[in-house]
């Protein structure tokens, strides 16, 4: 039997596509599948509250399950979940957001690649807001689009927006602008004063915005109801996709369940493109969306409190280690911090889980501009974030650790 490998060119060659082939995987879910099953593992790698989703959500699901609700629906989702969708954000940013304007979707991440679909051809210049979430960089690239990536800056000890490198970048070439805020995984919040400047640029160079507003709800000030948006700024004709879930401010991860808002024009597109993806949404995954909408508003306030206490809680404890570096941020659910003499956060991410059991997420999994970050979620108990620091600071001391 020969051991000879074909070329990539030859027909005998079994891969996919080569801009899907040539695609690096997640660093987080190659890091957390080799650790998930040792109990020795502290993990705070994943996006999620260790809390699971309130009974009366999950009540929901099973009473439609129950009464056999198990077939097909919409393509753009049940009308009586699109309208509790139009009225929760009606309140949140004081405008009216039609029913027409909104689908459901199987999922956050699943509505960003149902956005790029609808508007990214190959080759498409696409500038994003970074370090950012690796699957909204990596969908572009499906497409066979390009991303142009604009790093967010640490100044006075906060994450913020360098507003003018980002207009620069925003050239009448540029097709798509991506903005993620509260960000994954920084916890910077962009501000109203730059959506209106942003919007106003890509107005005038009919740049798309596509809104990544998973973490809205999650602001570390509790008196804000929600993070600055491009939704209550916008005029009706304004060239704005927001993509939103249920997953993070109701504890929904599993679900895989949320929604868009786009231009009524896109509308009928959208439900083809839905239609050839998953075709719907399933009913009780609706239902129980439905509640969470309807009656989950404590639920929400609930984990806004927690995450406020926790990140006060590990940002003190971690500021105590001489060697940590921790920006300010004003949202989202993580920390996102360095330290000194650790430039590959891939080697200390491992180290940390090989040698005392933290489990944190690398920040070059987020970009090559926070190769040397790590991002520690903290919905969890102060005792295990405590713990947790506790093993990060054991780590350093050790011989290993001191860089």
């Amino acid at each position: 039997m020969s051991n000879s490998f074909s070329a990539p060119g030859d027909p005998r060659t079994l891969h996919a596509r080569s801009a899907i082939h040539r695609m690096a995987a997640s660093p987080i879910r190659d890091l957390a599948d080799v650790a998930m099953g040792r109990d020795d593992v502290l993990p705070f790698w994943f996006g999620e509250s260790d809390q699971p989703t309130a009974p009366f959500i999950r009540q929901a699901a099973i009473e439609a399950l129950n009464q056999g609700q198990t077939f097909y629906t919409q393509n753009p989702g049940r009308g009586y979940l699109r309208q509790a969708v139009s009225a929760y954000l009606g309140r949140l940013h004081g405008v009216p957001i039609p029913e027409a304007r909104i689908s459901v979707c199987a999922s956050g991440v699943t509505g960003l690649m149902l956005a790029a679909q609808l508007l990214l051809d190959p080759g498409d210049r696409v500038v994003a807001v970074t370090p950012l979430w690796p699957n909204l960089i990596e969908i572009p690239a499906i497409l066979s689009a390009h991303v142009t990536r604009v790093p967010l800056v640490v100044r006075e000890q906060r994450w913020s927006l360098d507003i003018e490198r980002l207009l620069d970048a925003l050239t009448p070439d540029t097709r798509m602008l991506m903005v993620n805020s509260p960000n994954n995984p920084t916890g910077w919040v962009i501000s109203d004063e730059d959506i209106q400047v942003l919007l106003a640029h890509c107005r005038r160079h009919g740049i798309w915005i596509l809104c990544d507003d998973v973490y809205q709800r999650l602001l570390y000030d509790v008196r804000r109801p929600v993070a600055p948006s491009f939704l209550a700024h916008q005029a009706p004709d304004d060239r704005v996709v927001s993509v939103n879930s249920f997953s993070k401010a109701w504890s929904m991860t599993g679900w895989r369940v949320g929604w868009m808002v786009t231009p009524p024009e896109l509308q009928a597109d959208l439900a083809k493109l839905i239609e050839f993806n998953y075709a719907s949404v399933f009913e009780a995954v609706q239902r129980a969306a439905w509640v969470a909408l309807e009656q989950g508003e404590a639920e929400v306030a609930q984990l806004r409190q927690r995450l406020a206490h926790t990140r006060a809680v590990l940002v003190e404890a971690l500021s105590a280690l001489p060697q940590v570096d921790v920006p300010a941020a004003d949202g989202a659910m993580y920390v996102f911090f360095r330290v000194a003499g650790h430039e590959d956060s891939m080697a200390l991410a491992h180290g940390l889980v090989d040698k005392v059991g933290l489990g944190l997420a690398p920040g070059r999994a987020f970009g090559p501009e926070s190769a040397a970050w790590l991002r520690w979620c903290h919905a969890t108990t102060p005792e295990r974030l405590l713990d947790g620091v506790a093993r990060l600071a054991r780590y350093l001391d050790a011989p290993q650790g001191r860089g």
